[in-house]
């Protein structure tokens, strides 16, 4: 792999924390981000992602597609040639429905007047 195909990434985490620098090739998807930020997540953190789709990344404010490569997500201006690029880490982790939770169409429906008529 040629030095001009390495970019290097680190990962800003919900609290303020790094994962990184790390060096990937310009070729790299984010998916393959997501699946090595999920491997190299601190075991310490309260919030953690289980798989790659709980993972969003955030590269100059847009939010990152998963087969898009790291050369297409590069900002083109503002860049140091040999500058570590800072991107974004979003957990959302799926939502399962727990027994508890109910529908909206569930939910008791109150009963209420519409009517607009004044007594004299």
């Amino acid at each position: 792999m040629q030095e001009e195909d390495l970019v290097e990434l680190k990962f800003r985490l919900y609290d303020g924390s790094d994962i990184g620098p790390i060096r990937y090739s310009s070729s790299s998807t984010v998916a393959m981000l997501k699946e090595r930020i999920i491997s190299e997540w601190p075991r310490d953190k309260k919030i953690a992602p289980k798989v790659a789709n709980d993972v969003k990344l955030i590269s100059a404010g847009k939010v990152l597609e998963n087969g898009t490569t790291i050369a297409q997500c590069r900002s083109p201006f503002g860049e140091l040639p040999a500058g570590v690029i800072t991107m974004h880490v979003v957990v959302q982790p799926t939502l399962t429905k727990t027994k508890t939770e109910k529908k909206v169409d569930e939910l008791p429906k109150k009963k209420t007047c519409s009517c607009s008529c004044s007594i004299l």
